[in-house]
């Protein structure tokens, strides 16, 4: 399996990761650290979909 050079579709994971970490910092002193911890997960959940998806839709 060669990967594309120009196939950035796993940035979405990077991506999704950072999105988490905005979205804990702002809920990190009203909700505390199972927020800030859940809300990174999630982020990379979403990446992990958007990467399977873009990843479907190339092949």
């Amino acid at each position: 399996m060669t990967k594309d050079k120009n196939d950035r579709s796993t940035w979405a994971i990077g991506g999704g990761i950072l999105l988490g970490l905005g979205v804990g910092f702002f809920f990190l002193e009203s909700a505390g650290a199972l927020a800030f911890v859940g809300s990174l997960l999630a982020g990379l959940g979403i990446g992990l979909i958007i990467t399977s998806i873009l990843s479907k839709c190339r092949s």
